[in-house]
């Protein structure tokens, strides 16, 4: 998997041809070849779905769509959904995106060096390649992914 160190603006400027890969951020190419999650639950995915993006308060209160890395998600998952069982996550594509997408520090209690990604713009529902359950384990907490998950629902379920 990619590590991502540095702060990289993806942007629309370049034309392209959705679901191909960028190719305006050199130090970025690398990293786009890993899936991104965007923690959902049930009803907001049913809600944004049939829209064709996923436009979470976070877009207006904060600008950006909060998204994770397979090995950093269970990070905002337990600080914000800590023993919740209605939650998705939506794998994303993000060569399928077309509005900025910057890597930037989390909040002050994750590691010092962990960027997370920002999506300045809504989530299309056409970067979505899967949907995943996210549950917690006994204790509540979530899991990071390190691996592909066997149990996707696939993006229609």
């Amino acid at each position: 998997m990619a590590v991502f160190r540095t702060v990289c603006s993806l942007t629309a400027q370049s034309p392209r041809v959705p679901g191909t890969p960028r190719t305006d951020c050199p130090t970025h190419n690398d990293a786009m070849t890993e899936t991104l999650l965007h923690i959902i639950t049930r009803d907001d995915w049913n809600r944004f779905r049939p829209l064709g993006a996923v436009a979470p308060d976070s877009l207006g209160t904060q600008g950006f769509v909060h998204l994770s890395t397979p090995h950093q998600v269970h990070l905002p998952a337990d600080r914000l959904y800590s023993g919740r069982t209605d939650l998705l996550l939506l794998h994303v594509d993000a060569t399928r995106l077309v509005d900025p997408l910057r890597f930037e520090p989390g909040v002050p209690e994750d590691p010092e060096s962990m960027r997370f990604p920002h999506l300045y713009g809504p989530l299309p529902v056409d970067a979505v390649v899967e949907v995943t359950p996210y549950l917690p384990g006994p204790d509540g907490r979530f899991a990071p992914l390190d691996r592909e998950r066997p149990d996707a629902v696939g993006p229609e379920d």
